[in-house]
């Protein structure tokens, strides 16, 4: 992976924050988070993100951390909300809090009320003791961080310079897990995350932002060592089956779907996806799960496999298995909650055609993009992690557990009132 750094650039970033009024370290926070964004092998769709720590004209500490909402390669600055850094750091080895708790204190220590909310990972950003601190999504990261055991194959590609955090949800507990983590390893540079990612952090954006790039390329090289060619992102060359294409839309767009209203379908059939498309085991690997658990928000806990042939009977027939799969895995999981869980619509939200290409599904076209462009990383990541080891993301609890995640649930909720 190559380091897209260019100090013109930097400075010009730098100037336009001056002329805002805004500090030099915030306009290289949006200039560095733009170029992490702008490579979709490191982030997408408002993965992975971005924080630097600034000092107020009063003296007070501050730290700016992507807000929900925004994505890394078009941020600006109210994408970038700022949080009082004290009040987040007095935590750390307080009471345990609820994500919903966590949430209310980072919106009670907002700059500006009106600021979207801040990355549920903020506080591990506010815990790292550096300015800049960086985190992503690389292909290359996932197609090992998806794999049993890495934590001695971390050590020993990265030594001392990278911690390992085994598996903790999103939100306060991994912000907990990933600072004791740090602070057992003070001098590392990294923080390799469990079936989910990379940090990595400095005092200096240019050299967060190539630490990123160096960790990512030695991944990329480990892959290699080990006969794996990872595929760089791929333009969709295979030629969709519109009679087939116009089947799906109809079998998908009946009453209490989630798409009666609108559906769109965004087909993708490159190399990566259509060697995966023709597995042998293709039944079993779609089941085991997302490359990273945020990508089940979007694209549920698994496809729906249909062949290229698939008459409407069994479109209609693919759709009920699912949709039995679906109730099945949901009342086995939410009966272990200790609270009560609203369910999810039953229908899928990726469709793959055997040994031909993928849909991703949406109520509106932007959906749809986002869910294809997700399928077309985590391919090649599966890809990859197949040929590497066994691709072995979070298991079938942790899957619920994210997709239906308390602050998640709490949308649902808003939006039935």
């Amino acid at each position: 992976m190559q380091s897209r750094w260019n100090d013109e650039d930097a400075n010009a970033y730098v100037e336009a924050a001056r002329a805002a009024g805004q500090s030099d370290a915030l306009g290289l926070r949006i200039y560095s988070s733009r170029i992490i964004g702008g490579d979709p092998d490191l982030v997408l769709h408002g993965g992975g993100n971005t924080s630097v720590k600034v000092v107020a004209d009063d003296g007070s500490k501050l730290m700016h951390i992507k807000g929900s909402g925004w994505d890394l390669d078009t941020i600006e600055a109210p994408g970038l909300p700022a949080v009082h850094l004290a009040p987040l750091l007095e935590v750390r080895d307080g009471s345990k809090l609820s994500d919903p708790d966590m949430v209310t204190l980072l919106r009670r220590n907002l700059i500006s009320a009106d600021a979207p909310n801040p990355s549920v990972e903020a506080l591990l950003h506010a815990f790292l003791p550096f300015t800049f601190v960086d985190h992503t999504h690389a292909t290359a990261i996932l197609a090992l961080a998806d794999q049993p055991d890495m934590r001695e194959a971390v050590k020993r590609i990265y030594g001392s310079r990278v911690a390992y955090v085994p598996y903790v949800m999103p939100g306060f507990d991994l912000s907990i897990a990933g600072d004791i983590i740090y602070r057992e390893n003070p001098g590392c540079e990294g923080l390799w995350l469990e079936n989910h990612g990379l940090f990595t952090f400095a005092n200096d954006s240019r050299t967060s932002y190539e630490l990123m790039i160096e960790f990512v390329t030695m991944a990329e090289e480990e892959l290699a060592r080990a006969g794996v060619t990872l595929t760089g992102p791929q333009n969709n060359d295979g030629q969709q089956d519109q009679d087939l294409r116009f089947r799906l839309e109809s079998a998908l767009s009946q009453p209490d779907s989630p798409f009666e209203k609108a559906i769109f379908l965004d087909y993708r059939s490159t190399s990566a996806i259509r060697d995966y498309a023709a597995r042998e085991n293709l039944d079993e690997i779609a089941q085991r799960g997302t490359v990273t658990p945020d990508h089940v928000i979007r694209i549920k806990p698994w496809p729906m496999i249909i062949d290229a042939d698939a008459s409407d009977a069994a479109i209609n027939k693919a759709l009920d298995g699912y949709a039995i799969r679906y109730r099945a895995y949901f009342e086995r999981n939410a009966a272990r909650q200790s609270e009560p869980k609203q369910m999810l619509d039953v229908y899928p939200r990726v469709i793959i055609v055997r040994h031909q290409g993928m849909y991703a599904l949406g109520s509106t076209e932007k959906a749809a993009r986002i869910g294809g462009d997700l399928c077309e990383q985590a391919t090649r990541a599966i890809n990859a992690a197949e040929a590497y080891g066994r691709f072995t993301p979070i298991g079938e609890a942790d899957l619920f557990d994210m997709e239906y995640w308390s602050l998640e649930q709490a949308k649902l909720k808003l939006a039935a009132n």
